[in-house]
């Protein structure tokens, strides 16, 4: 039976070719068209702290080295670094030479139905630098995937009778579903219905770790980060993460070390937790692994925990590597990076020049006692914690200020991130849970010279004392208004 003539009349209409950007067009994009189209399409509500801080009126057209640089020619300093994620700078040449021969060579990108050489070379690579027998690495995008996969490679390993986990208070792990279960933030987690075997203890109190694991058998996994970035910078005390891995083997527990921010040698090794002669179970790293130019996570487990919970043919796929997991580009930029941390004494500048800034930061500490409380971190990973707004005023005037203390809290960091990056050129960072403190984590190639272009800017804005800090900031905001 033959099939019906073909009329080009039957044919459906082709739909008609929506008006869209190019990529060009975008680029011409002023800061005003950006601000409309964020508003509409991406996060109105956002939107209103980038005012508050004057970041909506600045756009930047490119970034090299330890500088953003705007539309209007503006260099600013980054202090910033992207939440650790800026490592290496902005466009680092040799990890963009690396990719565009990548490019160049028309090597294969996405290759999940075979094997590909890069994802290999880069697992191998960590599996290398990894200390003891952290060697089995599942690779993502994000740091949340890399956490998402830490924990269920924990919890398949431990199975259903050791499957609480354990975290901290201010902790900071992600924001999908399962991650941010262990997620300490009331505005994070919001409404969502979260994973309920879990348990907190406060972050550093090893006592509250040792009760918990006692009193209750069923919890088989910790996660902390080695050192809290959301928290504002915080640590455990001296020889916390030792008693921690003697108990966690005493209890049969696996300790899941987040290290997504202060991975990657931000503290002056690879790992944080390196300085106290001990390893995890499983760690994950994210953020500067893709170079400061991909989006790259990885998940580092101890192969027998791997073995156990993924290592046989009916179990192998249950949480295998994901569509955008070790991407061809992606892992070269990753491949790269690791060598440039190496090549160029990346973790030994970070050690120095951090240094270099906390003693720096005490010494002003000491200078303006009535702004500054506590000045803590290591590496280039640095909280500078500011007084409440009540221990800046005078002493008649404190008790009644105290009182307005937690809804002024990250005001006066604020205004400092606002004046420098305004004046001076300078982006700093602030922390989720402890609004008072400003965060420094500048890509790890900075020099001393750019410490002391920032440490002249900070003093500067503190010189003012409190009262210089508000009025200048309000001037700020009225020229803003016009």
């Amino acid at each position: 039976m033959s099939m019906p003539a073909f009329k080009p009349e039957d044919a459906p209409m082709t739909a008609a070719r929506p008006q869209l950007i190019s990529v060009e067009a975008a680029k011409q994009l002023d800061a005003a068209q950006v601000k409309e189209l964020f508003a509409a399409h991406i996060n109105p509500g956002q939107l209103h702290f980038l005012k508050l801080l004057g970041f909506d009126k600045i756009l930047v057209d490119r970034a090299e080295g330890m500088h953003y640089i705007t539309r209007d020619g503006r260099k600013i300093l980054d202090f910033f670094g992207g939440f650790c994620s800026v490592a290496f700078g902005h466009n680092h040449p040799r990890i963009v030479a690396a990719r565009q021969k990548f490019q160049d060579e028309n090597r294969h990108e996405i290759c999940m139905a075979f094997m590909s050489q890069y994802a290999s070379a880069l697992a191998k690579n960590l599996a290398t630098i990894a200390p003891g027998d952290l060697d089995m690495v599942f690779l993502g995008s994000t740091g949340s995937e890399a956490m998402e996969a830490a924990l269920k490679v924990a919890e398949q390993a431990q199975g259903p009778e050791k499957s609480k986990i354990l975290h901290a208070a201010n902790s900071f792990h992600g924001k999908t579903k399962g991650v941010l279960s262990v997620t300490d933030s009331t505005l994070y987690q919001s409404q969502f219905k979260l994973v309920e075997n879990r348990v907190k203890v406060p972050f550093g109190d090893i006592n509250a770790v040792r009760q918990a694991l006692e009193s209750d058998p069923s919890i088989g996994i910790v996660v902390m980060e080695t050192i809290q970035g959301g928290g504002g910078i915080v640590e455990a005390p001296e020889g916390f993460w030792r008693e921690l891995r003697a108990l966690c083997d005493k209890h049969g527990v696996l300790w899941v070390a987040d290290e997504v921010q202060c991975g990657l040698g931000r503290t002056g090794q690879f790992f944080a937790f390196e300085r106290d002669g001990v390893v995890p179970d499983v760690t994950a790293l994210a953020k500067a692994l893709g170079g400061s130019k991909a989006a790259m996570g990885a998940m580092i487990a101890r192969r027998e925990i791997y073995m156990k919970a993924y290592g046989k043919p009916k179990s192998a796929l249950i949480h295998a590597q994901a569509t955008f997991g070790g991407m061809g580009e992606a892992c070269v930029s990753s491949i790269e990076a690791l060598n440039v941390l190496y090549d160029e004494d990346l973790m030994g500048n970070a050690q120095r020049q951090g240094d270099y800034l906390i003693e720096k930061l005490n010494g002003l500490r000491a200078k303006y006692p009535t702004l500054l409380k506590e000045i803590r971190g290591r590496g280039l990973m640095i909280g500078v914690e500011f007084q409440d707004i009540s221990e800046t005023m005078p002493f008649g005037l404190k008790h009644m200020v105290a009182l307005l203390d937690d809804k002024l809290k990250g005001s006066l960091c604020g205004f400092v991130g606002a004046l420098l990056l305004k004046e001076h050129d300078v982006l700093v960072a602030f922390t989720e849970y402890n609004r008072n403190v400003i965060r420094l984590e500048p890509p790890l190639i900075v020099t001393r010279e750019q410490c002391d272009q920032f440490l002249a800017a900070f003093e500067d804005i503190l010189s003012r004392g409190v009262t210089g800090i508000v009025t200048g900031y309000l001037r700020k905001v009225a020229a803003a208004k016009g």
